[in-house]
């Protein structure tokens, strides 16, 4: 089967926002226009294609990123719509991995808003080229030019409109294009946004036109010295030169055009899709793929993004399909592969079959023979392959980057209702975890409970709701916990000679290490042994008993992280040393110079958001500090007060009730996790006494 549409015709884009900014309505909108969907599915109706989990059709928000693929304009388009909650920021993480741009939504109303900074911050990562689209300009306080200076303060990027709004809120009509200077009006009679006229431009209007088209050119010439010239000279830049210097300035991340419209009621998605195809970046536009050898991690290999190039692709989410079983999507990033085809999956050494390969749209499927170059698709059958894992052909072996994933800040006790749960219970929650990065199990050595970690409540909330509905399990679920951790103040010089000698063979281990803090940077292991003091053979053996006294801190028993600990010296035994004697030496010198390195406990803290009426201000304030929270900014905006704060998890249970009571249910919260700080001394104490430390 040859490739129907050719590689520097394809886009794989995301459609990313905060929570409730129209992300789902305007991928529907999309679908719909291109012909993929025959009816408009509406998120609060509980219809919408794109959200095909039955949470998430209750709930109205979508939590698993979903793949589809439609066609415009010759151009295919392969869009995969992220969830805006906090809880499922793995979601957004790994899709940003396989995409080539993205569309930011943002509503108009609210600009720039906590989630959408996150999500920002994980497109520069992986310095994905985007494009900001404006929704809900027919809403009451609907403001475009406060959404541009957002975008410019906020994010600290280059926003340029190459569209104008014409009107706002109700009077909303559409818009007028920058590029071919032209009105695009939606009839209100347009049959669901299907026709719009093209008309001159008013000339109530003009002005400003001409003023944002300047901008734009001015913005675009600066990226470009040939364009510049021609521009300062005073000649005539064309419609292709604007476009072509569009483009190149979005793919090198210097400028994020801009374009508005409402989804919901049907206005300017045709556009927006003229954009996509238009600025957002081709699989070709990335040369080259960057991996390394499997063997030799020290040597970095380039791949080219072409179909004859060998195969190399990576898998980005695994999930259980309740029809075809386990299903892992993966992404495309050189050569074709086959359905049938054995492959290596180059991050385990093992080799897996491609059994059926499926295009996915949303919840449905169709079987395919072939993935091309730049393609994305789910492959059924692959038994051993995880998330972040690369596949690539045997005979061209090949490691992408992987993705990183944030570790889980709260934890739940889990226990099964019935004996019959119990065993359901164990395969449910080891699939729901191949699933999902950032969801943890393990079973508490002390209690013998089973005990689930996420990144907030709404996240196990829905674990524990998916169990119950496909997985046939029902469960009690305990008080959430705050993952805290630990970590050092000082530093430390320890030296642990570790002897045993029973009759017959002893053990024998002897280190001197250096612990030190090491912030922001987890754990670093420095080997700083010359002359073979220790052989090489035992140094692996004293980090990985280093690594597990990190395990369980000194304080109260959590992870010690931010450490670096540097092994300079010690002595061994010709007949007594092995590497078991040499791991217990480690784990004890970290656990005894942790215990004299002034230890602390730190703290999950978020960066809350509260939008309020301004007569129940001073309540929310007074609530926020009750909770230890550090109040930093307040704002108003479209009559209403933002509030924002730095407050510790362990003070946030429960705050979606107070805040509806004290506000009467006027008042809105988001939030994102910042950063993890030492807790005050009173709190580490009752954290201490808890734990029983």
């Amino acid at each position: 089967m040859a490739r129907k549409v050719s590689l520097d015709m394809t886009r794989n884009v995301g459609i990313m926002a905060h929570i409730d900014a129209g992300k789902t309505t305007t991928t529907e909108r999309i679908l719909f226009y291109t012909g993929v969907e025959r009816k408009i599915g509406e998120v609060h109706e509980g219809q919408a294609t794109m959200d095909w989990m039955e949470q998430e059709q209750e709930r109205g928000i979508t939590i698993t990123s979903a793949a589809t693929t439609c066609f415009w304009k010759g151009h295919r388009i392969n869009i995969i719509d992220t969830p805006g909650h906090v809880d499922f920021t793995v979601e957004v993480e790994r899709s940003l991995r396989v995409l080539d741009g993205a569309v930011a939504v943002f509503s108009a109303v609210d600009g720039v808003q906590p989630q959408s900074e996150t999500v920002w911050r994980q497109a520069d990562k992986y310095k994905v080229p985007r494009l900001a689209f404006f929704n809900k300009m027919d809403r009451i306080g609907a403001n475009f030019d406060m959404c541009v200076s957002d975008i410019k303060e906020k994010l600290g990027s280059n926003p340029v409109p190459i569209q104008i709004p014409i009107g706002a809120e109700d009077q909303f009509e559409g818009i007028v294009d920058l590029i071919e200077m032209k009105e695009l009006v939606w009839p209100i009679d347009s049959d669901q946004g299907q026709h719009y006229d093209t008309k001159d431009i008013r000339a109530e209007l003009q002005e400003k036109a001409e003023e944002a088209r300047q901008y734009m050119l001015e913005s675009i010439v600066e990226t470009d010295d040939a364009l510049m010239e021609k521009f300062f000279g005073g000649e005539e830049i064309t419609k292709e030169e604007i476009i072509k210097g569009l483009r190149k300035a979005t793919i090198d991340n210097t400028i994020v055009p801009v374009v508005c419209g409402t989804a919901f009621k049907n206005k300017c998605i045709q556009p927006l899709l003229d954009a996509i195809v238009n600025y957002m970046p081709a699989p070709t536009d990335v040369a080259m793929v960057e991996g390394r050898d499997p063997k030799n991690p020290d040597i970095l290999i380039d791949r080219e993004m072409s179909d004859e190039a060998p195969f190399a692709s990576l898998a980005f989410k695994v999930m259980t399909d309740p029809f075809v079983g386990r299903l892992t999507f993966f992404r495309v990033y050189s050569g074709i592969v086959e359905k049938g085809a054995t492959v290596l999956n180059s991050t385990k050494g093992k080799k897996e079959r491609m059994g059926r390969i499926l295009q996915m749209h949303a919840n449905k499927r169709e079987e395919i023979d072939q993935v091309y170059c730049g393609d994305i698709a789910a492959a059924v059958g692959l038994k051993d392959t995880t998330t972040g894992d690369t596949l690539c052909a045997e005979d061209a072996p090949i490691v992408l980057e992987q993705m990183e994933f944030p570790e889980p800040v709260i934890s739940v006790a889990v226990e099964p209702k019935t004996k019959n749960d119990q065993e359901k219970m164990g395969i449910a929650l080891s699939k729901l975890a191949e699933e999902d990065p950032t969801f943890r199990v393990r079973t508490d050595e002390e209690t013998g409970q089973t005990i689930i970690s996420g990144m907030g409540e709404l996240h196990l909330e829905i674990i524990v709701d998916r169990m119950k509905r496909e997985f046939k399990v029902d469960s009690n679920v305990g008080k959430p916990q705050v993952a805290y951790r630990e970590t050092i103040t000082q530093s430390c010089d320890q030296e642990v000679k570790y002897a045993k000698q029973s009759g017959g063979r002893g053990q024998y281990g002897h280190v001197k290490i250096i612990l030190e803090p090491n912030p922001g940077k987890e754990f670093e292991f420095v080997n700083k042994i010359t002359g073979g003091v220790i052989p090489r053979e035992y140094i692996p053996a004293v980090e990985k008993g280093c690594r597990e006294a990190l395990e369980s801190g000194v304080i109260a028993g959590y992870p010690l992280v931010d450490v670096k600990v540097t092994l300079y010296d010690g002595s061994f035994h010709e007949v007594d040393s092995s590497e078991m004697a040499f791991k217990i030496a480690g784990s004890m010198a970290v656990k005894q110079a942790a215990a004299k390195a002034k230890p602390v406990i730190l703290e999950p803290v978020f960066k809350v958001e509260v939008t309020t009426p301004e007569e129940y201000m001073g309540d929310i304030i007074g609530d926020l500090n009750s909770r230890r929270g550090m109040v930093s900014g307040m704002i108003d905006r479209n009559g209403a007060k933002i509030i924002t704060a730095k407050v510790p998890l362990s003070e946030m249970f429960g705050y979606a009730t107070d805040l509806r009571s004290k506000s009467q249910g006027r008042a809105t919260y988001s939030w994102e996790f910042s950063e993890y700080l030492q807790v005050p001394a009173s709190i580490q104490k009752q954290i201490q006494e808890e734990r029983g430390k």
